[in-house]
């Protein structure tokens, strides 16, 4: 009955996604069909296999260690800040955030993101069906992050057409940053944060490429990469230090701001209406929670959570999927842990568009333009690996 319903899912996403396409005579099946095998195939890999098994363990050892180098520094500047046994999601979670960052920055100074960033790309773009500048730009939004992509393109943003422009920001929406990536480690299990990584680069793919159908003619088929502007190798350390610690104190002032309200509002809407407001969203949510292969005892509840990302964001939602309110099914947390990981909030609309709008104004008002249209389709692919993943746990 699961693989069913999970088919099922399947084919509602694609529906979903079909209905807001702009050219449903160009959508190109074969690529789908083998980018949903080739999701089905990765997943069985990382969460069935022994090899899948060594994969997780080596990334997550590898987090592991980051953080405990991370929180050297942390500790020498905060230490006595803590009481014995506690451990403050400021301290512990968010300003991790900053070493890893340095690292980033470390491996952009060296030449060897770039180089990666570049070759997985060429490599994606003889599966998905699309453009080099598209699969180079999915890939390194995962690597560099959502506002710093744009950067890399800039020579080339005001040359592509809009079409190509919602692929671009659709593939920096379904996808999250690296240097946060350790910070969700720490909230769920570092197995779903990996598969979750893999299936959204693709799922934004086959979501964009039925919403926003295209062909990319040879000759526009140019990936120019942008150098950054030369810098000492200090400078750029510093330069990396600062920008992770504002992600940092940017997610904590969001975290303060956005579970505060949550909680008002829950307030007003029990006194009022006798019934939480995450509650009220997790019946609206809870036919999607369905479709992912969520059994009906808990998917007014995990419909609550995917909710809460949607109008919160990740970080908000995930302390709430870990913080022992709810007692879900292994399986249930693996399929919303899945669905968590990713950009995929209405935060991320001002955010994209206020990164393209300060490189090139006109292609930030393009954006700006289809904001919605570009959260409806980032919500589909996290909804489209919570489905996959949900026929191999």
């Amino acid at each position: 009955m699961r693989y069913i319903v999970s088919i099922l899912g399947i084919l509602i996403v694609l529906l979903l996604a079909w209905l807001a396409s702009s050219n449903r005579k160009e959508v190109k099946v074969k690529p789908i069909i083998m980018m949903i095998v080739i999701q089905i195939i990765l997943s069985v890999l990382l969460l069935n296999t022994e090899f899948g098994f060594i994969i997780i363990r080596g990334i997550s050892t590898i987090f592991n260690k980051l953080l405990e180098y991370a929180n050297e520094g942390v500790s020498f500047v905060f230490g006595g800040m803590a009481n014995v046994g506690e451990a403050p999601f400021f301290l512990n979670v968010l300003l991790p955030i900053v070493f890893i960052s340095v690292l980033i920055g470390i491996l952009q100074y060296l030449k060897i993101l770039p180089f990666l960033m570049k070759g997985i790309g060429l490599l994606l773009s003889k599966v998905n069906g699309m453009g080099k500048l598209e699969s180079y730009n999915a890939v390194a939004s995962l690597m560099v992050g959502q506002s710093e992509v744009f950067i890399t393109v800039k020579k080339q943003l005001g040359l592509i057409s809009k079409q190509r422009m919602y692929t671009l920001c659709a593939s920096a929406m379904s996808t999250v940053s690296m240097s946060i990536v350790g910070a969700y480690m720490t909230m769920i299990d570092p197995k779903y944060v990996v598969t979750a990584l893999v299936l959204n680069l693709f799922g934004g793919f086959i979501i964009a490429s039925i919403i926003n159908p295209y062909e990319v003619k040879p000759s526009e088929d140019i990936l120019e990469i942008q150098n950054l502007e030369k810098q000492s190798f200090f400078e750029m350390l510093g330069e990396y230090i600062l920008d992770g610690f504002k992600v940092a104190v940017i997610v904590g002032a969001m975290l303060i701001g956005f579970i505060a309200l949550m909680a008002g509002i829950n307030h007003v809407f029990q006194l009022l209406f006798g019934i939480p407001f995450q509650q009220l969203l997790g019946y609206l949510f809870a036919p999607f929670a369905f479709i992912m292969g969520i059994p009906l005892k808990e998917a007014v509840n995990a419909g609550g959570i995917m909710a809460t990302k949607l109008v919160t964001n990740e970080f908000v939602a995930m302390l709430d999927l870990s913080g022992g309110k709810y007692h879900f099914s292994e399986r249930t947390l693996g399929i919303l842990s899945v669905f968590l990981v990713s950009f995929a909030n209405f935060s991320s609309i001002g955010i994209i568009t206020g990164a393209v709008k300060s490189l090139n104004e006109q292609q930030g008002n393009v954006v700006a333009r289809f904001g919605l249209k570009l959260l409806y389709g980032a919500t589909l692919v996290s909804i489209l690996s919570g489905v996959i993943v949900s026929i191999i746990l």
